[in-house]
């Protein structure tokens, strides 16, 4: 029969004494089970004893505690926390020097104990600490070490307000750190004890700001000890937290030039010590705070009547458009203006000033864009114009990417937001430039239009660019590259169609995919999916696309289309004079060709018009888009995508039309999804999974499926 739930068997310990095996009774008043073990041991007035753990922290066993103890435990008899408080109280002002020492020893020990804190507040404990720290009399080594950890540990029970103490004592732990020499274990404590000043008091904040020099701080972290290190950078952190707005600007200055940054990557970052926790901690505290003073730039709007900022879009465009000096002078250039601003990206391209009023990223966009045109010119330079030299519906608008972007990674980095209590997640790279924000979007506007190019996007595409970024950006940052190069280098590794691959390998490595019932519910559903993807394909055939046609030498905007008939027996096809808007009716397509003529349909190098250009570096994005429907008698038709997307839909479409297999990149990513879509569905409405006799019939409308997806 198992033993009642209200009954612990322990240990009960005494010095000198056999152990008392007992059963406490949870029921019993902690004091009836005190004078029975005092009983058995013939010690008078129980009251003046109390059970702590033998091991660990040995912690003061209270009723409201005493639910916490385990069978087995072992226990120990000793003095109350009332008593104990009183005694160590008396010895601390004793005299004797090595009767106070040990005192101090034993309280130190004994501070964090909740219940005995209490008890030697009470005594005024805590004003006697203060005082001996305070005259100086025994201010050296072991002596003053135990004073302030008994202090600090006192102090952080939160029963004091730090507001009582003085300012004799903030001169006094002030000096220690301002020391340059001085006990290792007393510097500690005392960056300890001035940090939780900071944290815990207002008024304090003032009187410790007046008291520390940034400058010792920092030689602090040119030490070899990581705990001093740490401290010191968490004093710092707590003197940012609580300085007033605007004071944090002046302090980053300040900071800024005694070289904070290079000191920390140097000597901790890169130093021989592997990183610990709560080191890692502060320095995830410090890069908050230093991307949070971005904060009132992103919360600014532009105000369309301050010259100086409508000036550094001037700027802009004069950088991109006009070189270092404008002869032609600027009352010439501004019939162009609005033409230039166009090309630059920007929504409102007869007043760009409109696109800086959205809040976040206000006017930290414009920010940035500066930086970059200024700093990295040549860049910005290539950015601009390589888009403005685009087709229209192909380029990469600067101005919007740039602002859009500015958003996207105030969110990732969570700027404006207070560091999270045991987050340790800092990036080195950060350490290793003094414009690590501004360099930091450098490096992503350039991925933006990498990438906007590998999709082949569209303004359409706009947002679905956005987002394949938004997980470039987070999985290479989740990689913690040490300096801005290796975050380049890994986001090389993560274009376009490396994220297309991990997303499918991360869906099929779903483990709660992987059981033999939902292997078998897969391939039961699977074909269904692929009948809905194929009469897409053919749907999307039917609604025709258009495509270009290019010249020897130079891009010709000249245009065809192509559609297959609804019976899906006959492609029309014909040249346009100008780019479609909608479908092109039948009748106005020329030229037809049965299906049944149809022999097979060839993809890049294999593609006639494409054999003897595949080797120009010029046609190689070409070649990616390129197909052909070879047909009777010794007859071709050749295309040219527009994108990616594109292609994958022709291709599978036409594939799917001479019922062959159709295997592009979007298919699969199709069918991963729709079949996820569909299972999900299913095992909501399942408690035991059990696989149909037959397949449910196909949807009549299978186009309600949402398949635009671009993956281009």
């Amino acid at each position: 029969m198992p033993p009642p739930v209200d009954i612990v068997k322990v240990a009960i310990e005494w010095p000198g004494a056999n152990a008392q095996l007992i059963e406490m009774d949870q029921k019993r008043a902690l004091s009836s089970i005190i004078r029975e073990v005092c009983d058995g041991w013939s010690l008078s007035g129980s009251e003046q004893f109390a059970l702590r753990y033998a091991d660990g922290p040995q912690l003061y066993i209270t009723e409201q505690s005493r639910g916490e103890i385990k069978n087995g435990t072992i226990l120990r008899l000793a003095i109350s926390p009332g008593r104990a408080a009183r005694q160590l109280l008396e010895r601390v002002q004793s005299h004797g020097i090595d009767a106070r020492l040990e005192a101090l020893k034993e309280l130190a020990k004994l501070s964090a104990d909740p219940t005995f804190a209490a008890e030697f507040i009470n005594m005024e404990g805590i004003g006697t600490l203060a005082q001996l720290v305070e005259s100086g009399t025994h201010s050296f080594g072991e002596m003053l070490a135990f004073t302030l950890t008994a202090f600090l540990e006192l102090m952080d029970h939160g029963i004091v307000s730090w507001d009582l103490i003085s300012l004799s004592f903030i001169k006094q732990i002030a000096g220690y750190v301002n020391q340059p020499m001085v006990d290792v274990s007393i510097l500690q404590r005392s960056l300890a004890i001035l940090e939780s000043m900071v944290l815990n008091s207002h008024s304090l904040y003032h009187r410790v700001a007046q008291e520390i020099t940034v400058g010792q701080l920092i030689g602090h972290l040119q030490v070899s000890n990581q705990e001093i290190q740490t401290y010191a950078i968490a004093l710092i952190n707590a003197l940012f937290l609580k300085a007033p707005e605007d004071r944090r600007q002046e302090m980053a200055s300040t900071l800024a030039q005694k070289h904070l940054r290079s000191i920390i990557l140097n000597h901790v970052i890169r130093g021989n010590r592997p990183i610990k926790a709560e080191m890692a901690h502060q320095l995830y505290v410090l890069q908050v705070l230093t991307f949070n003073l971005l904060e009132e730039r992103m919360m600014t709007k532009m105000d369309q009547n301050d010259q100086t900022q409508r000036d550094v879009i001037f700027e802009l465009r004069r950088i991109a458009f006009d070189g270092e000096n404008d002869p032609t002078g600027t009352e010439k250039r501004k019939a162009m203006y609005s033409k230039d601003y166009k090309m630059l990206g920007f929504t409102n391209h007869v007043n760009p000033a409109l696109d800086f009023t959205q809040t976040p990223p206000g006017m930290l966009a414009l920010d940035n864009m500066l930086y970059l045109a200024k700093v990295h010119q040549d860049t910005y330079i290539r950015i601009v114009l390589e888009n403005s030299s685009r087709e229209d519906k192909h380029e990469c608008p600067f101005g919007r990417c740039a602002i859009e972007l500015t958003r996207m990674l105030c969110e990732i980095l969570q700027v404006g937001e207070l560091p999270n209590e045991g987050c340790n997640d800092y990036h080195p790279m950060f350490f290793t430039h003094d414009r690590a924000w501004e360099e930091f979007f450098c490096v992503c506007i350039q991925l933006l239009n990498k990438t906007w190019k590998e999709m082949r996007a569209t303004a359409e595409d706009f947002n679905k660019v956005m987002q394949v970024v938004r997980e470039q950006i987070t999985r290479a940052l989740a990689m913690k590259p040490s300096s801005l190069d290796q975050l380049k280098n890994k986001l090389r590794g993560l274009n376009y169609s490396e994220i297309l691959r991990l997303r499918q390998s991360e869906r099929m490595s779903q483990d709660d995919f992987q059981s033999p019932p939902i292997i078998e519910l897969r391939e039961r559903i699977q074909p269904e999916i692929l009948e809905l993807i194929k009469q897409q394909r053919l749907n999307r055939l039917c609604e025709g696309s258009c495509f270009r046609k290019l010249g020897n030498r130079r891009r010709q905007e000249k245009f065809w289309f192509c559609r297959l008939s609804l019976n899906h027996k006959m492609l029309h096809y014909g040249d346009l004079d100008e780019s479609p808007q909608g479908e092109v009716p039948f009748e106005l397509l020329s030229d037809k060709i049965p299906v049944s003529d149809i022999k097979s349909v060839v993809t890049g190098k294999d593609c006639p018009h494409m054999k003897e250009k595949s080797a120009l570096k010029q046609n190689k994005e070409v070649l990616e888009l390129a197909f052909s429907v070879l047909y009777d008698p010794d007859e071709t038709l050749n295309f040219v995508a527009p994108n990616k997307y594109e292609y994958c839909i022709w291709t599978d479409g036409l594939c799917a039309l001479l019922g062959r297999e159709m295997g592009s990149d979007v298919t699969r990513s199709d069918l991963d999804t729709l079949i996820s879509m569909e299972m999900k569905l299913r095992l909501l409405d399942l408690e035991n999974i059990t696989i149909p006799e037959a397949p449910p019939p196909v949807p009549k409308e299978p186009s309600s499926y949402n398949f635009n997806y671009n993956y281009s």
